[in-house]
């Protein structure tokens, strides 16, 4: 295997693990948001508003996936090492 292919794959592995903690953190962000409006205020509590909370969530979880990546391991969004 050259540098080159290693590299591509290392690339492909981070945007992978990153896009799927973003896509996760975005679903249960979205789940939160409407349990904890409750029955009596989920009809105040507009479909739209609660996804701009989850892409808030979701953006967050982008920015810290990219830093962790300069603490981490290259392959991965955690800013722990070895994972």
């Amino acid at each position: 295997m050259n540098k080159s292919t290693t590299i591509l794959r290392t690339a492909r592995t981070y945007a992978r693990d990153l896009a799927e903690r973003v896509i996760a953190t975005f679903v249960v962000a979205l789940g939160g948001v409407f349990v904890a409006a409750g029955p009596a205020d989920m009809f105040t509590l507009s479909f739209w508003e609660g996804a701009f909370a989850a892409a808030v969530a979701a953006a967050g979880s982008l920015l810290k996936g990219i830093l962790a990546r300069a603490v981490g391991d290259k392959n991965s969004a955690s800013a722990a090492t070895g994972v």
